[in-house]
C-alpha cells in the first residue's frame, strides 16, 4: 500500500511517461499487472490518465444503468441493474484498495487488468446485460389474446 501511494503521488498531473514510472519499473509494486494496474496508469499517465480511466469506467456503469431503466420487464431490469452494480463494486473495491482506503483484497480492475476468472465473470455479465438490451421490449408472463396473435 505504501508503494502504491508513492506511485499514485509521483505521477503528478501528466505522468512520468509510458514505461518510465520508477515504482513500476523497479518492481516496487506487487502484482502491477492485476491488482495495482490503476496505480501504474496513474504513475505513467498522471492525473489526466487516471481521470480518463475513471471516466470510461463511469460511462460503462451509466450505460448499464440506462439499459436497466429502458428495459420493460422486471426481470431484465433487475438483471441489468445487478450486473451494473456488480461492475461498479468491482471498480470501487479495486480503486479503494490501491488508494489505501481498504485492505488489499486481490480484486482486479475490470476491463483493464489481467484478471483471469474475474474477467470471465465480467464478460459473462456483460453478455447478460446485452441480452437484456436486445430483449428490452419483450414482456414475459403475459398471455396473448387472439387479437394479438
Amino acid at each position: 500500500i505504501i508503494q502504491s501511494k508513492i506511485a499514485l503521488g509521483s505521477g503528478g498531473m501528466w505522468g512520468q511517461g509510458y514505461l518510465h514510472g520508477s515504482q513500476g519499473q523497479l518492481n516496487f509494486l506487487p502484482e502491477k499487472q492485476t491488482d495495482f494496474i490503476f496505480t501504474m496508469i496513474a504513475e505513467e499517465w498522471g492525473f489526466a490518465g487516471a481521470v480518463t480511466i475513471l471516466g470510461l469506467l463511469l460511462l460503462v456503469i451509466l450505460g448499464g444503468m440506462a439499459m436497466a431503466i429502458r428495459c420493460r420487464n422486471r426481470f431484465g431490469r433487475l438483471l441489468a441493474f445487478g450486473i451494473s452494480m456488480n461492475f461498479f463494486f468491482y471498480c470501487l473495491v479495486n480503486l479503494s484498495m490501491v488508494m489505501g482506503a481498504i485492505p488489499v483484497g486481490g480484486v482486479p480492475l475490470p476491463l483493464i487488468s489481467y484478471g483471469g476468472s474475474a474477467m470471465l465473470n465480467v464478460m459473462l455479465g456483460f453478455g447478460f446485460l446485452l441480452s437484456t438490451w436486445v430483449h428490452r421490449d419483450s414482456r414475459y408472463g403475459e398471455s396473448l389474446t387472439d387479437a394479438q396473435r
